[in-house]
């Protein structure tokens, strides 16, 4: 049979999906149908196609090379032969076939049946089975992990809400800012329209403070029966009524009412109740309810205690100042009775002998006119002259010491403020004489009320203290005035100065610049009180190396 013949006979192969080839008893190609043409175009021979094809499974152990080959053993197998095999078609390329090799006399008819693509099929199923079983197995935790989270969310926002007010309550010491801001969370995290704290007096409640209706401040509330024993027992109440409490008003549509009892220790000290109208179960939230009902109670319990000392610290304060305030004066009382005391005994131990020496210096003034010897009688009419101004100049000091205590002049009355600060001065020129120069700007004053001898304590004070700021030679300045109703008083020295550091605290009780021994630290203080005695106010405006100018201003009716 010639070869035209054998391919007209084979024709009908190409009829076929499958790709065909046929082989002769020789192993040579004498047919290839157009499928195979199509699947294999670099198809170049049946040796080089036979090393591409193998066995899926070969379990063979041979040396032999050709053994390997599904096509060797389909041409040497006396029988049909079927195989499942795979063909290298480019690299990381595989086709899998399903091989027949028909024996039909001294040819044999290999069928390529292509199940690639039906074992990607299955493979994609069991893919699809598995990643089926895999997002079931997701669902069921992502089930679980959503349970966790919203249970981890439920806990961390307790837990945060409880922080928040732990921070609020360390912070703080007020009860009122505790508790609106207390209020204020609880009424977000529950959606209530109105969160309020009332205390507790004889399971009358009284609200303290409040979120939202401002009006309810200061209410007086009473619960019902069943209300008032969960409270009583520490349970907190949540239900949905329509009376808030015993006479209140109705409300138009059923509420969701928070009753949440503060106890301290085992006492009941109030109540924090949240009205909403949100319908829903309250689990995890009554533990957040009951750990910052026990937070309160410490802090409000601790917040009285701590206002209550600082109370009791600022009345303490107020005594302690009273005190200080009453032992000054008992201290210048005491000082002015006991200078008054000094000055009444001096006084009369020298107006003794004084009233001798003037009655004998009138005697002598008599005597003189009769002596005969005019030398002598000159000498001592000069010696009788000095002995009499010397008894006036005695007797004018006692007179200034005595109108300078005036202890029996305890009332207001008029002086003259100039008369006064030269009475004073007069006093002191132990003080000034040859080394300091006192200089007047005395004003045109009206007679004052006032208290004169405390006023003068309080220009000795100064006048003192300016001489003792002047180490050697200088210079003291005294200016007067009455404007509006105002006396003013300026005492100005060019001594030391006072520190800036130390201008606040001399007119404090105790405080001296002086040494040990020389300074009570007492004479400013005094004086600053008696300033304040006589509706007035003391100031000093200082520099260290220039001086000190103190201003006293009394303020007229």
């Amino acid at each position: 049979m010639t070869y035209n013949n054998v391919m007209k006979k084979l024709d009908f192969l190409n009829q076929f999906a499958d790709s065909v080839i046929v082989t002769d008893k020789l192993g040579e190609i004498v047919f290839q149908n157009n499928a195979f043409k199509r699947k294999f175009k670099n198809f170049s021979g049946l040796k080089k196609f036979s090393h591409n094809i193998n066995f899926d499974i070969c379990p063979i152990n041979s040396e032999n090379i050709e053994i390997y080959s599904p096509i060797y053993h389909a041409l040497n197998s006396k029988e049909n032969f079927f195989a499942y095999v795979n063909y290298e078609m480019a690299p990381n390329k595989i086709l899998y076939f399903n091989l027949t090799a028909v024996k039909k006399r001294r040819y044999t008819v290999f069928f390529f049946n292509d199940v690639t693509a039906k074992n990607e099929l299955e493979e994609y199923k069991d893919k699809i089975t598995k990643l089926e079983e895999k997002f079931n197995k997701l669902i069921d935790e992502n089930e679980d992990l959503q349970k966790i989270k919203q249970k981890a969310q439920s806990q961390a926002i307790r837990i945060a809400l409880i922080n928040k007010m732990s921070n609020i309550i360390r912070e703080s010491m007020d009860i009122s800012k505790i508790l609106n801001s207390a209020l204020n969370e609880l009424a977000l995290m529950f959606g209530a329209y109105e969160a309020y704290y009332a205390s507790n007096y004889d399971y009358t409640f009284n609200v303290d403070e409040i979120y939202g209706n401002k009006n309810k401040i200061n209410t007086k509330i009473r619960f019902d029966e069943k209300s008032l024993n969960q409270i009583v027992s520490g349970n907190i109440s949540v239900n949905h009524c329509l009376i808030e409490y015993i006479g209140a008003p109705a409300f138009k549509q059923p509420v969701m009412r928070i009753i949440v009892p503060v106890f301290h220790m085992q006492k009941l000290i109030g109540v924090i109740v949240l009205l909403s109208y949100q319908k829903r179960e309250l689990n995890e939230e009554l533990e957040i309810l009951e750990a910052i009902s026990s937070q309160l109670g410490n802090a409000i319990i601790r917040a009285e205690l701590y206002q209550n000392n600082i109370k009791t610290v600022q009345e303490l304060k107020e005594t302690l100042r009273e005190l200080k305030e009453t032992q000054i004066q008992l201290i210048n009382s005491e000082k002015m009775a006991s200078l008054g005391q000094l000055v009444a005994g001096v006084a009369h131990e020298i107006n003794t002998p004084v009233a001798s020496i003037k009655s004998n210096n009138n005697i002598m003034s008599k005597f003189i006119p009769k002596i005969q010897d005019a030398e002598i009688a000159d000498m001592l009419k000069e010696i009788n002259e000095i002995d009499y101004e010397a008894i006036q100049r005695i007797s004018n000091i006692v007179t200034s010491l005595k109108k300078f205590v005036r202890l029996d002049e305890a009332e207001l009355q008029e002086a003259d403020i100039n008369k006064e600060i030269d009475l004073t001065l007069d006093l002191i020129r132990h003080e000034t004489k040859n080394r300091i120069e006192v200089i007047k700007h005395y004003g045109n004053l009206p007679l004052i009320k006032c208290y004169p001898n405390m006023l003068n304590q309080v220009f000795t004070n100064i006048l003192i203290n300016a001489c003792q700021a002047i180490s050697d030679q200088g210079k003291i300045e005294i200016t007067t005035e009455y404007n509006d109703k105002k006396l003013t008083v300026k005492i100005k020295d060019n001594g030391k100065g006072i520190p800036e550091n130390e201008l606040n605290k001399i007119f404090t009780a105790g405080f001296t610049t002086k040494g040990v021994g020389v300074g009570t630290g007492l004479g400013l203080a005094i004086c600053s009180k008696i300033i304040e005695k006589h509706n007035g106010e003391i100031l000093v405006n200082s520099e260290v190396g220039k001086g000190s100018e103190f201003i006293i201003t009394i303020f007229g009716e």
